[in-house]
């Protein structure tokens, strides 16, 4: 009799815990759903870039030498024309008096040969000859004193400089590296992109092209000025599939330098583009969906193709329409093809709510 009163309690339990899981299962749960919107919005495009100075170049010694005298210092800021290096000129110097010296002999010479030539005492040909002596003398002078003046390297441009390469004392090689100079009153800014990119690019009018694109620094923040597309190179890399393309910007703080790096971002506008929160959807092998809502309340799996990503949303390509309400929260709690108490919330207010980058 006791076993029989156990088992009746033991169905009991049963059935009572069957009916209850049977309840929960049955339990319709009220869901957060929305519409995609429409709305005109723009992508960034990021490129790794290197950053150039519009001038950057080499500063050698033009004659061999000892560095006698050195005027500035590294990382300082120079004028055009600003003296920078003297190179031992003693040698030089000589080298210009005796040419000087010359010069002078073949014009006395000359003026000689000439006053007899006025009496026909020479012939023409001796004063051609004694006028071809002294213009050879004065070129060795321009020569000599040329090679002189090559002793003292100074700025061609206004910019600055790098570290020196030679110290005061050093003998130096003819064309020997003492140190470069950088004009960085604008930057060339270079960066590469994919082929599909190019043509998409070129291939629009040029008032239909982006007409700025911004820099971000090292720090992550963006610098102060405006540049634009400049220049694009001539051929493709074919390793890589990319052409490089050249950005330019003022830099009227000098803040940048040369051999920066950084990332070039290009705004690209998208007008009507249909919008929806990225936390509206989820991906199954690498394919991504979202639950839409039917007539009779219940929900529906729909594969949509992404046109493209922005920060916590995503243009969609195809699979779904404005007038679609798709479910944004519990997407964990549901399956395909279950029944939901919608509650509805205007896409505005959902998109509002995102850190959203939209024009």
């Amino acid at each position: 009799m006791k076993k029989a009163f156990n088992l009746f309690l033991l169905l009991n339990l049963i059935l009572a815990s069957c009916s209850h899981q049977e309840t929960k299962h049955e339990e319709i749960l009220e869901l957060s759903v929305t519409n995609p919107k429409l709305m005109d919005t723009k992508i960034t495009q990021e490129y790794v870039c290197q950053i150039h100075s519009i001038r950057n170049i080499e500063l050698r010694a033009l004659e061999k030498g000892y560095l006698q005298a050195i005027y500035v210092d590294e990382g300082q800021r120079v004028s055009k024309g600003t003296p920078m290096f003297k190179i031992l000129p003693s040698v030089y110097e000589a080298d210009l008096n005796k040419a000087q010296a010359e010069a002078e002999i073949a014009k006395i010479e000359y003026e000689n040969t000439k006053a007899l030539a006025e009496k026909n005492v020479v012939s023409t040909n001796e004063l051609a000859l004694a006028k071809a002596k002294l213009d050879k003398a004065n070129a060795e002078v321009s020569l000599a004193s040329a090679h002189l003046g090559f002793t003292n390297i100074s700025a061609p441009f206004t910019g600055i400089m790098d570290h020196l390469r030679a110290r005061e004392g050093s003998l130096l090689d003819e064309g020997e590296l003492l140190t470069t100079l950088s004009d960085n009153s604008e930057m060339w800014v270079y960066f590469n992109v994919p082929e599909a990119v190019y043509l998409d690019y070129i291939s629009k009018k040029i008032e239909e092209r982006p007409s700025e694109v911004s820099l971000e620094m090292a720090n992550g923040k963006l610098f102060n000025q405006k540049g634009y597309i400049s220049a694009i190179e001539g051929e493709f890399n074919n390793e890589t599939g990319n052409i490089q393309f050249r950005a330019s910007f003022l830099n009227p703080d000098k803040i940048l330098r040369h051999g920066q790096t950084g990332k070039i971002l290009i705004d690209i506008p998208y007008e009507n583009a249909l919008v929806i929160p990225q936390k509206a959807s989820f991906e199954i092998l690498d394919k991504v969906y979202v639950f839409v809502l039917t007539e009779e309340n219940k929900i529906e799996q729909r594969h949509i193709l992404i046109a493209e990503e922005l920060p916590n949303i995503f243009i969609v390509k195809e699979g779904l329409k404005e007038s679609d309400k798709i479910l944004i929260d519990g997407l964990r709690k549901v399956s395909n093809g279950d029944e939901i108490i919608a509650k509805y919330i205007d896409p505005n207010k959902v998109l509002s709510e995102l850190e959203l980058y939209a024009e």
